[in-house]
């Protein structure tokens, strides 16, 4: 009997029409992003103790945090509006945006670890403007890299092979962290200076941006090579475009007036898991130091141990993450996703609990674990569900406006904490507290996503 048309199905029915990639073409689409967040896990894991180290007040940090999350609301849905626009014959449609983010991520990334070493003093104004510039040009840059990667998933990928590619995706992603977190402790290890004179960053940390950033380009490179995007005429077969219609250019404001169900559904959620993560990047390294090695010197030699410990901890974050998401998510059915999605919630409002409660290093390991499981999971569900909705148009648009939802959380974390932090008596470990009570609201939020229940809508059968 024929299964009557319903916007579910269509939607299924262009989702399935895109042919079945290769893994090796999925690796390629995907691998970039190691060498991508090397820079975003250098950024998160060191920028609260760059920023204390060139003599940032603690109360104020806040205000540095902000800058990222907010050039990101901008530059995002930008290139996803205009690489819908731009088909190129030698580069492709998503790829030019990449060819000129990447180089320009890597040489901020080498400038932004030197924000103390010009000179400028401890604490001086030029330094923490140079500082505060440097990271939004790092995340300005680094947001150009970062969206082609995701948007090529959505072009390309059909509906059977999207969890793998994103959780694949996701895994690359937390890999690159591994290597990025680690560099800091593994150098010191070898040798190089873990600390410096007052207000200059350790040349342990500045060589670890140096070497992200070689990485960065090497793996932006391979995808620029390897990836073949569809041209205009094939991509519209693909998703059942008709070539011939007058193509509309709506505006960024035009498309979130008319945005599906689910990018609103799943950006709700996203209000609590980001606004938590916010959190654990700012003060993890202040809060470990209290913590651990009970100091709130940046300077001292405990401080900087717990900076290089945080690293690690966020090595075995990324670890858990590239286990869960090769073991576990790439296998999982899209009937699923709600589910998996809540699991990775609550399992991060335990990690960052845990973290709160725990004042022995090596206990902190098993708290980041669970940290590690809920950022793969809450990005790979997301994604899934909200890029399951979407037919082909406005695609990279779409998936720049969907990073707003991102952003905009961390933007309100780094604003709230200005009156949370002196609440709290500007404890970071309570900061990380908070983090996982907010958490672990997000795991009831998810009730509110009405998924579509995925169907072949080609043969005929219910």
């Amino acid at each position: 009997m024929p299964v009557k048309k319903t916007a579910t199905t269509k939607k299924a029915q262009i989702s399935n029409s895109l042919p079945s990639l290769s893994l090796k073409t999925i690796f390629a689409m995907t691998f970039g992003f190691f060498g991508v967040n090397m820079a975003f896990s250098l950024q998160s894991s060191q920028m609260g103790r760059i920023f204390q180290t060139i003599g940032a007040d603690p109360t104020k940090l806040g205000f540095f945090f902000i800058l990222p999350p907010l050039a990101g609301m901008v530059v995002q849905p930008l290139v996803g509006k205009y690489s819908d626009l731009t088909w190129s014959n030698k580069f492709g449609r998503r790829m030019p945006y990449l060819i000129l983010g990447a180089p320009i991520a890597a040489l901020v990334m080498v400038l932004l670890p030197n924000a103390g070493s010009f000179g400028f003093g401890y604490a001086s104004i030029a330094a923490l403007t140079f500082g505060a510039i440097a990271i939004l040009f790092m995340d300005l840059s680094s947001n150009v890299c970062m969206q082609p990667f995701k948007m090529i998933v959505g072009d390309m990928v059909n509906e059977n092979q999207k969890d793998l590619a994103w959780s694949w995706q996701q895994s690359f992603s937390n890999l690159g962290g591994v290597i990025a977190t680690i560099f800091p402790f593994l150098l010191t290890a070898l040798g190089v200076a873990n600390v410096a004179k007052q207000g200059e960053v350790p040349l342990s940390v500045r060589l670890s941006f140096y070497i992200g950033a070689a990485i960065l380009l090497a793996t932006s490179i391979y995808t620029i090579v390897s990836v073949k995007e569809y041209d205009p005429l094939s991509y519209a077969k693909y998703h059942h475009i008709d070539t011939k219609a007058p193509q509309e250019k709506p505006s960024l404001w035009a498309l979130v007036k008319r945005a599906p169900r689910s990018f609103w559904e799943v950006s709700f959620v996203q209000l609590f898991d980001w606004f938590a993560f916010q959190y654990l990047w700012t003060y993890a390294t202040g809060a470990i130091a209290k913590n651990v090695w009970n100091t709130a010197d940046t300077a001292s030699a405990g401080y900087q141990a717990a900076g290089n410990w945080y690293g690690i901890l966020t090595c075995v974050q990324s670890v858990a993450a590239v286990i869960w998401g090769f073991v576990v998510l790439s296998r999982t059915s899209p009937y699923k996703r709600k589910f998996w999605f809540r699991v990775g919630l609550f399992s991060g409002a335990l990690g960052f609990i845990g973290v709160f409660f725990t004042h022995n290093q090596y206990l902190l390991l098993l708290p980041f674990c669970l940290i590690g499981i809920s950022y793969l999971t809450m990005q790979t569900e997301a994604f899934s569900i909200f890029t399951s909705s979407l037919d082909g148009k406005n695609e990279g648009a779409y998936m720049g406006l969907f990073n707003c939802g991102i952003c905009l959380p961390q933007i309100i974390a780094s604003l709230l904490s200005f009156i949370i932090f002196p609440l709290i008596n500007k404890s970071m470990p309570g900061m990380i507290l908070v983090a996982g009570l907010v958490m672990l609201l997000g795991v009831f939020a998810v009730g509110i996503i009405k998924e579509d229940t995925p169907q072949t809508g080609l043969t005929g059968k219910k």
